[in-house]
Order: structure tokens, then C-alpha cells, then sequence
């Protein structure tokens, strides 16, 4: 069975050290080296990259991130774990748009990390779980954001297509707004003009996606 080789990068030395022990204690994986800035890191790992690099962020010089976005070219097949203390959402998103595909909080028990290794070996993104939540929250925020389109209508239109989609026929909107009919044939046809539909139903679902 080939394991899964690892390196870790961390500027405190006994984290880095005892994460290495933690790791070739496992049958399947296997840790040969740690670097304790990132400069290391980007000059070695080209000549002898791995499968999984494990990364703290907060470093003396170049952050974790830098060395991400160094080595995901040098080495576009090796993976990255963030290992690191911050849970603010700019250095959360910095690192997963660097390429980090994991981002596991230090003080995680060893059977996690182990366990976030083999989820990102076999192809998963392990997250601790508040880092899954924030990342989730701001997904849900920017979905919300992307699907309100503003109708390009005039508030008098607007009013005439809210009536439309309650069923109303052209007399009675007429009436209900105090315009004639022929009015309201002619602000209907420019909203499908400006929705750019054909009938109500389009108009309508329009509408809706615009709320």
C-alpha cells in the first residue's frame, strides 16, 4: 500500500515536530520533513514535492499563504491543509482562493487531523467545523446576492405586472389604477419589451426572481 507522504510547515518547532510523529505513527502515511518558514518551503519542496503539504498561516516572513500560492504552480499536484489558530473570514477565503483545499483550527484533536489527511488524500476538503459554517454562511450570502436582479421597470410598470400575476384582467387593472385599457396594453408591452419575454408567464417568473 503506498502511503501518503507529508510535509509540514510551521514556524513553532514542536508543533511541526510532534505533527510529524503524529503522522509516521500511521501505516498509510508517512512524514520526512518540516519547514519552519516559508522561504524553505518554496526553495525545497519543488525538487521533492509530496502529496500533502500541512500549513500554518502565520509565519516570520512570507505567510503560509505566499508559500501556497508559490508552490500550487511549482507543484500543481500537491495538496494544502491550512493548520492554523485564525478563524477570521479574510484569512479563511485568502487561503482557500491561494488553493488550500482543507483548513483544519490548531487544538483540533490528533484523531481529526489524521482524519482530515485522509479525507483530502482521498479527495474531500476537511474543514473544522466553524470554518465549514462561515464558509457556508458566506456562500448562502453571495447565492442571495447573485439572484436578486433588480427589473428594469418603472414603478407604474412595476405596479401593472403585480397585478398581472395576481390574475387580474386588463379592465379590472385599468380600473383598480384609473387608466383605460388600451394603458394597459400599452405598459404591458413594454414590459415584455424591457424583461425581453413574450407572455405573462415569463413576465411573471421574472418578477419573481427579482424579489
Amino acid at each position: 500500500m503506498s502511503k501518503i507522504r507529508i510535509s509540514v510547515l510551521d514556524d513553532l518547532r514542536e508543533v511541526a515536530e510532534s505533527l510529524m510523529e503524529i503522522f509516521n505513527e500511521e501505516e498509510d502515511m508517512e512524514c520526512r520533513k518540516v519547514y519552519f518558514n516559508a522561504e524553505d518551503a518554496m526553495n525545497f519542496l519543488p525538487a521533492c514535492p509530496v502529496d500533502i503539504l500541512i500549513v500554518d498561516i502565520g509565519l516570520p516572513r512570507a505567510s503560509g499563504i505566499d508559500a501556497i500560492r508559490f508552490l500550487r504552480v511549482k507543484c500543481p499536484a500537491m495538496q494544502y491543509c491550512m493548520f492554523t489558530v485564525y478563524e477570521d473570514d479574510d484569512k479563511i477565503f485568502n487561503s482557500l482562493q491561494a488553493g488550500a483545499k482543507g483548513y483544519i483550527l490548531k487544538g483540533s484533536s490528533p484523531d481529526k487531523i489524521l482524519e482530515a489527511v485522509r479525507e483530502l488524500a482521498q479527495g474531500g476538503s476537511p474543514m473544522s467545523p466553524s470554518i465549514a459554517r462561515r464558509v457556508l454562511d458566506e456562500f448562502q450570502k453571495l447565492q442571495v446576492n447573485q439572484s436578486i436582479v433588480p427589473l428594469p421597470l418603472t414603478p407604474r410598470e412595476q405596479e401593472v405586472l403585480k397585478y398581472l400575476a395576481q390574475g387580474m384582467l386588463y379592465k379590472e387593472i385599468g380600473d383598480i389604477m384609473g387608466i383605460t385599457h388600451g394603458t394597459v396594453k400599452q405598459h404591458i408591452h413594454k414590459i415584455y419589451e424591457k424583461l425581453h419575454v413574450s407572455n405573462k408567464t415569463e413576465a411573471i417568473k421574472r418578477m419573481n426572481e427579482g424579489q
